[in-house]
């Protein structure tokens, strides 16, 4: 007989979404239980390299009831360290929290009904299910790797990676190195690659540069100061020209800035975006010089954003000039073609980015392309569902390691509202 057991409250993954919804439900005295395929902070510890930094910086690494409490604010942490600042506070919020239990599928009782103490089973990969009223998926968007289909028509003695397997340049073999994206994964190894003496290719893609720091102040630091996080983290829609992810901030000697033109400036050959490959040929789109010419707009938005606002409130900030720029003299065009063998490129690293994998929940609540049915980012198809940790339309705010306080408190009020609702209890539904 399979053994069964109950929680208020699911939640599954374990990362600073999944802590932080359990601790916001401990803030109002409800309880949750956590399930975690592997270990607190699994993919900042064991799926990222090894020298990662987190591009949103420390001042970011905030959970509920916990600010960021080190001695470097305006620096940038390892991904390893902030898997240890997770598991400091998930022990000291007593969270429960059980590692190392994947779950197999979520079931839905097609008969449940609003007062229901049942309305969804977790089946786990070992066995056993658990019921529960209310269920959080905090496996974001980040959970299943990307990689072109064009990878399979490479030549099979090129090895091949995606960033969530790339831990250092030491675990590749000899021989020059391309990698494919030119977004935070791909500049920071491209840059670690290249600091390590080896002769590094980065295929480019369309992406944001930002200044690391402006006008005496970190840009981080004015993103909080101005209220500019949302504006810097919404990408397309409205006819606006911001360009897709998070732009790279993050360098390794906490000096100048990373991008095409310091990459370029590094000895990088920059080339253009895979296409296409037959065996030990890759066809290229040419257009490094266009691509670098579009991050060196953002590059320079980012700072005209922050005049502005300086502006609007009147406050007193050193000019800076020159002002800080992508140097695009660095950068040149290289073609349609890029011959592996010829340049002797023995290894590529794929920094083509994740996409969610939410199979474990039923089909109906998700669309035709496995995404979640969802509003908002956090309100799922059925009562009692909730995302942490999902993009809010073009907003990528949500997804932030900030968020995560946002995002748990307002799941935590919505099961807090349930509960005194239910239980005809003449408690206020509005929470401190």
């Amino acid at each position: 007989m399979t053994a069964m057991e109950y929680a208020e409250t699911v939640v599954i993954g374990a990362g600073q979404q999944g802590c932080g919804t359990a601790a916001a439900l401990r803030e109002l005295g409800r309880d949750a239980l956590v399930l975690e395929r592997a270990e607190i902070g699994q993919a900042w510890a064991h799926e990222r390299w090894d020298s990662l930094l987190v591009g949103s910086g420390n001042r970011s690494v905030r959970f509920p009831g916990w600010e960021y409490d080190g001695d470097d604010i305006d620096g940038f942490m390892s991904g390893r360290e902030l898997a240890d600042h997770l598991r400091r506070y998930a022990k000291e919020r007593d969270l429960r929290v059980r590692e190392h239990t994947p779950v197999r599928e979520v079931e839905c009782p097609p008969d449940a009904d609003d007062r229901d103490e049942v309305r969804f089973r977790t089946r786990l990969a070992a066995g056993g299910v658990i019921e529960s009223r209310n269920l959080v998926a905090a496996v974001g968007g980040y959970a299943a790797p990307r990689v072109p289909a064009l990878a399979s028509a490479v030549d099979p003695a090129v090895r091949q990676l995606h960033s969530r397997d790339y831990r250092n340049p030491e675990s590749l073999p000899d021989g020059a190195v391309l990698v494919v994206g030119a977004g935070i994964s791909g500049q920071q190894i491209a840059d670690e690659l290249v600091d390590a003496g080896r002769s590094v290719f980065l295929s480019v893609g369309r992406h944001r540069a930002w200044p690391r720091h402006y006008r005496g102040r970190g840009l981080h630091e004015w993103m909080f100061a101005l209220s500019l996080y949302e504006d810097f983290v919404t990408v397309g829609g409205n006819g606006t020209s911001v360009l897709p992810g998070l732009p790279v901030t993050a360098v390794r000697d906490k000096s100048g800035d990373l991008n095409l033109g310091t990459l370029a400036a590094k000895g990088v050959v920059l080339v253009g975006s895979a296409r296409a490959a037959d065996r030990g040929t890759l066809a290229l789109e040419d257009n490094v010089v266009a691509v670098a010419e579009e991050s060196a707009r953002s590059f320079q938005e980012a700072m005209d954003i922050i005049d502005t606002r300086l502006r609007q409130r009147g406050f007193v900030a050193p000019e800076e000039r020159p002002r800080p720029a992508v140097d695009l003299d660095r950068v040149s065009g290289f073609g349609k073609r890029l011959d592996l063998a010829r340049n002797h490129i023995t290894s590529i690293v794929w920094c083509t980015g994740f996409g969610p994998d939410y199979r474990i929940l039923p089909a109906h609540v998700l669309d035709d392309h496995g995404a979640p049915l969802q509003r908002k980012g956090i309100l799922g198809a059925l009562p009692g569902l909730y995302y942490a940790g999902l993009p809010d339309g073009n907003s990528l705010a949500p997804v932030a390691i900030s968020a995560c306080v946002e995002n748990g408190r307002f799941i935590a009020r919505q099961i807090h509202i349930d509960h005194v609702m239910r239980s005809d209890s003449s408690a206020s539904l509005i929470t401190p």
